[in-house]
């Protein structure tokens, strides 16, 4: 199914989300976590743009879920994800939106990573 991108309205918090278009890739030590070239790309504010990858493109064998939680006034209740193999880095360096909002639905189903606690999120075309 083609992603399509999606626009939250409000002049003080905008959310773009839309298919990145080119394959992404994460890796830790020198193993790949992700691989996918159905990402999404979610613009958020002023923050640097996140790409939420489809969990069937995400090895959840390196992952271990965690009871860490946050939640997003924006998007909804968000879970976490540990990747053992980074050690201490690893901890809780991978977050999903299992039920998001409406507005931002289209990220359910996916992850992302946070990019200092992974070796590299390769973005490419």
């Amino acid at each position: 199914m083609q992603a399509k991108t999606v626009k939250v309205p409000g002049p003080d918090h905008p959310i773009d989300i839309g298919p990145q278009g080119g394959r992404v890739v994460v890796t830790i030590g020198g193993r790949i976590v992700a691989d996918t070239r159905a990402a999404l790309t979610l613009r958020e504010a002023s923050y640097p743009a996140v790409q939420y990858i489809p969990r069937e493109d995400v090895d959840m064998a390196m992952l271990e879920r965690t009871g860490h939680k946050t939640y997003c006034p924006y998007k909804g209740d968000c879970a976490y994800y540990s990747i053992p193999a980074a050690g201490e880095r690893g901890r809780n360096a991978v977050w999903t939106y299992e039920a998001p909002y409406e507005a931002v639905a289209a990220i359910a189903g996916h992850l992302a990573f946070y990019p200092d606690r992974v070796d590299a999120i390769d973005v490419g075309s």
